[in-house]
């Protein structure tokens, strides 16, 4: 599992939590945070932006993820998601995270809106068995799928 040395996550936590200041939440009223640190070294932050059509809400961890990818990170080390209550990203999320994590592999980490980090687990742990460019590859290439 990636190890985070104790000043980088304490920004890393900072920058979610301030990312979840930013929330668009007319709806659930339910702000998320997530900040990403990339196998570089830069943070990408990002916040829950909701819409009236729900399914086109997007989430927090996806927002950062998108900024990451779409100024060329493709490696993912770690996120951060900060929630009121300290809770793990959404299935789609871990999805999402899996395609970016660094050797296959990455840090998650739960915090609470006052900073306090919950649990770290490994994406792994979130989604075991999970889908990637391989398996889609393997399947295209013996025609079973």
């Amino acid at each position: 599992m990636p190890k985070l040395d104790e000043p980088t996550r304490a920004r890393l936590v900072a920058a979610a939590l301030d990312a979840q200041s930013a929330a668009y939440i007319p709806y659930s009223h339910y702000p998320v945070g997530a900040a990403i640190l990339t196998s570089d070294g830069r943070i990408f932050t990002g916040c829950n932006v909701e819409n009236a059509s729900y399914s086109v809400t997007i989430c927090a961890e996806r927002t950062a993820g998108v900024k990451a990818v779409s100024e060329g990170a493709r490696l993912f080390r770690a996120v951060v998601v900060v929630t009121n209550n300290a809770v793990f990203p959404c299935g789609a999320c871990r999805q999402f995270l899996t395609e970016f994590a660094e050797d296959g592999e990455m840090l998650v980490i739960a915090a609470n809106s006052e900073g306090h980090i919950s649990t770290e687990v490994p994406i792994s742990v979130l989604l075991p068995g999970s889908f990637g460019p391989d398996d889609l590859e393997d399947g295209v290439e013996n025609g079973t799928q």
